[in-house]
């Protein structure tokens, strides 16, 4: 457990991870059977729903589980990283192989590099040398990507177009591990497209750009600002009070903080945390704080949040 943690917080984690939930972690294997029975009930559903309907249900469906993946790389609900990697590994979600977000995502997590282009793998920053080779339209795109309606829909493509860059590259190279990662992967993602060609209302085209892509933007909406470049890390991380859907869809992990701070405890175990400690959690923070993401839409649906060029990377 971290050392910066008093003592009255960690004795609060320690009851709560004593607790008969804290064991079972029964709240995640309840949101693993509602997104594989909801996933799976609503291939046949779609015929009677219409594909619109069946549509807006799904895509809040896969960024639920975009959170579940994220949930199961951190260890949960069982101690076993193969368990959680067999549970976590369908692609419904399609573009990224559960694999490489882990590996990637733990990366992340070494806080001291947060927001540093080229060492935190999530970073949407540019250094000063790369800010200065980049092409106008290149800038233009980024500063987009740095307002809330340009990160729901610019962010996915740039997101996927980089991964495409980086995969192919790798795989150019001959790596081993990425042409088995992509291989099972692939095939994973043909066999879930032809369940759905098979049993539902739904083209194969309709689920991959009107599905998958809306969903995976969508859940790019959490980390449109989730770090902010500064001097001391603790204080590059935000929490960000939303409302109980949000919460619900990001599985708390809005408060990001303490995700960061404490990235072994459960998701339905952080608001307790917060609200029990909330204000050494907003001292820590440097009371890097967002009251909920419709602050955020109405401050910077025009506005750029920050600039795309980090200041001192």
């Amino acid at each position: 457990m971290p050392h910066y943690l008093d003592d009255a917080q960690r004795e609060d984690v320690q009851h709560l991870q004593r607790t008969f939930t804290g064991r079972t972690e029964w709240p995640t294997w309840l949101l693993l059977a509602v997104v594989y029975g909801g996933w799976t009930a609503l291939l046949p559903l779609s015929h009677a729903l219409g594909v619109w309907p069946t549509t807006l249900l799904l895509i809040p469906l896969l960024v639920l589980w975009l959170s579940l993946q994220h949930e199961l790389l951190h260890g949960h609900p069982t101690r076993f990283p193969w368990l959680n990697k067999l549970l976590g590994y369908a692609p419904f979600a399609l573009w990224y192989p559960y694999t490489l977000y882990r590996d990637s995502h733990l990366i992340h997590h070494r806080d001291h590099d947060l927001t540093l282009p080229g060492l935190d793998p999530e970073s949407r920053y540019l250094s000063d040398r790369h800010w200065q080779r980049s092409t106008r339209w290149h800038r233009g795109v980024l500063w987009l990507g740095k307002t809330v309606p340009g990160r729901v829909l610019v962010g996915a493509p740039l997101g996927l177009f980089g991964l495409a860059r980086e995969e192919l590259a790798r795989l150019g190279r001959g790596d081993r591990q990425a042409w088995l990662m992509w291989l099972t992967h692939g095939s994973c993602s043909v066999l879930l497209l032809v369940l759905i060609a098979r049993f539902s209302a739904l083209s194969v085209l309709h689920y991959v750009f009107l599905v998958s892509v809306p969903a995976v933007g969508l859940a790019m909406l959490r980390s449109f600002y989730e770090h902010r470049p500064h001097p001391l890390p603790e204080q590059r991380t935000v929490i960000n009070e939303a409302g109980r859907l949000w919460s619900l869809l990001f599985l708390n992990n809005n408060l990001h903080l303490v995700h960061h701070d404490l990235p072994g405890l459960p998701w339905y175990f952080i608001p307790r945390i917060y609200q029990l400690h909330r204000t050494q959690w907003l001292a820590r923070s440097g009371h890097f704080l967002v009251p909920g993401y419709g602050a955020l839409l109405r401050r910077h649906g025009l506005a750029p949040i920050d600039s795309p060029r980090h200041p001192f990377a």
